[in-house]
């Protein structure tokens, strides 16, 4: 079986807790070591047949970057490198935090960048998840009424993250070859 790519861009170390969570809820042998996309190359990306990719949302909707207190890219700079990445045939599932009160009109906007990114490389993204139990008033990262992957909100709703992670995985569970 091939193993499981776990990528994420963190600012704050919060996206990095979830893959590393991720990582945990499975057997060591089906999933590689979470890695921050600062720290990979195009094609180590390119390499996994099956990707789970978490991504913040900071401001007002944007992906993490370089900035003044991030010394190295994220997924700003590392998405248009993989614009020739050959990803048919991978399965994709995407996570993403975001604070509903705080940024309720750009409530996890940058998820939506990762998925129309793996999604124009030819593949197949797995994961979406209800918009049922969060307030916000707008969210680019809702295709036909549901959120196109995994949305935990750390800030307002950490009480619920552990519940809608498990149930999340389990749901992804078949279409990457893992136990329930």
């Amino acid at each position: 079986m091939a193993k499981i790519g776990i990528f994420f861009g963190s600012n704050t170390g919060n996206t990095r807790k979830v893959a590393r969570l991720i990582k945990k809820r499975f057997d060591d042998e089906l999933m590689d070591k979470p890695l921050n996309v600062n720290r990979v190359g195009v094609d180590d990306f390119a390499s996994y047949k099956y990707l789970i990719l978490g991504t913040p949302t900071l401001g007002e909707g944007e992906l993490p970057g370089l900035s003044a207190d991030c010394e190295k890219e994220s997924w700003e700079e590392f998405l248009p490198a993989i614009e020739e990445a050959d990803l048919s045939g991978a399965t994709v599932a995407i996570y993403g935090l975001g604070d509903q009160e705080g940024y309720p009109d750009a409530f996890v906007d940058a998820m939506m960048e990762i998925y129309d990114g793996v999604k124009a490389c030819g593949a197949k993204v797995v994961g979406e998840w209800p918009t049922e139990g969060y307030e916000f008033n707008h969210s680019e990262s809702v295709v036909d009424g549901k959120f196109v992957g995994l949305v935990l909100d750390q800030d307002n709703q950490s009480n619920l993250s552990e519940e809608r992670l498990n149930t999340w995985l389990a749901q992804i569970a078949p279409e990457f070859g893992l136990p329930i």
